[in-house]
């Protein structure tokens, strides 16, 4: 049996994180492509300029404020968008932060917020959207994760960790959701321009801009590849990496980045999907 991929007329796409970056431009991107694009951030302001802008697509957006972490805000939110705008065909579950953390400053703020957005708020929607989809009998989910997730890299324990799970987790699901004509896509960028990555003080190596992002993900989406990752070349050399032995993998990195307290961050660890 061929794989589902959504079409407009197949029911709405849901885009957590919707307010900037990469799923801002994913929204404007489908929506242009006629899709109804339901957006979910705890930015409403910022929601509703999106919306307004996608006026003249031949698509539409609709806004429906929402914070990922809240488990019972995502059910409604669900229950919302197949109540008043119809079946969600696809959701992709892009909302994330991304903080540093090092082992000369560990916290357990770091990592417990970025569990909580980047893993359990991908959790807290990917329920609710699954058991609507397999009632149905059809649906499509893609789970933003990042190139950061192939391997540990400095400053990356938490964010990196984090998006690892969701490696793993997509990988897992596979086998069960493919069994109820529920198809799951991992999506992992290396570098891409977004609000977060302008503040980084270093060459990122690679970089796409947003708008790429938005393109790249959407052509994944309508194929029938479980991975969709961008730029190649970059997520290669990452996957690369852990084909490595461990006693080789540290040398290597620690000669790519330098012997000195000054370091220079290599590879794809900090692609920042904003949740807000």
């Amino acid at each position: 049996m061929s794989p589902f991929i959504a079409r407009p007329e197949h029911g709405v796409v849901w885009i957590t994180g919707a307010s900037s970056g990469i799923g801002r431009a994913l929204a404007l991107k489908l929506a242009d492509e006629g899709y109804k694009v339901a957006v979910t951030a705890r930015s409403h302001d910022k929601l509703l300029a999106l919306q307004a802008e996608a006026s003249a697509l031949a698509g539409s957006i609709v806004v429906l404020d929402g914070d990922v972490t809240n488990a019972e805000d995502m059910e409604h939110t669900v229950a919302a968008i197949e109540y008043q705008h119809g079946p969600v065909a696809l959701a992709v579950l892009n909302a994330g932060i991304y903080l540093s953390a090092r082992g000369e400053d560990l916290n357990h703020e770091a990592f417990e917020r970025s569990f909580a957005v980047n893993l359990h708020g991908v959790v807290n929607c990917l329920v609710p959207a699954v058991r609507h989809m397999r009632a149905r009998g059809y649906g499509q989910v893609a789970l933003v994760s990042s190139a950061a997730g192939y391997g540990g890299l400095p400053g990356g324990a938490a964010y990196g960790a984090s998006k690892a799970a969701l490696i793993n987790m997509a990988e897992s699901l596979n086998f069960e959701l493919d069994r109820m004509g529920i198809r799951i896509q991992l999506v992992t960028p290396g570098y891409v321009d977004t609000p977060l990555t302008a503040k980084n003080k270093f060459e990122m190596p690679d970089i796409v801009s947003a708008q790429q992002a938005a393109e790249a993900i959407s052509a994944g989406l309508k194929s029938s590849a479980f991975n969709i990752c961008f730029p190649k070349s970059l997520v290669f050399r990452a996957k690369l990496l852990k084909f490595l032995p461990y006693s080789l993998y540290f040398r290597v990195l620690g000669y790519l980045l330098g012997s000195g307290r000054k370091r220079r961050p290599v590879g794809p660890h900090i692609t920042a999907h904003p949740a807000e």
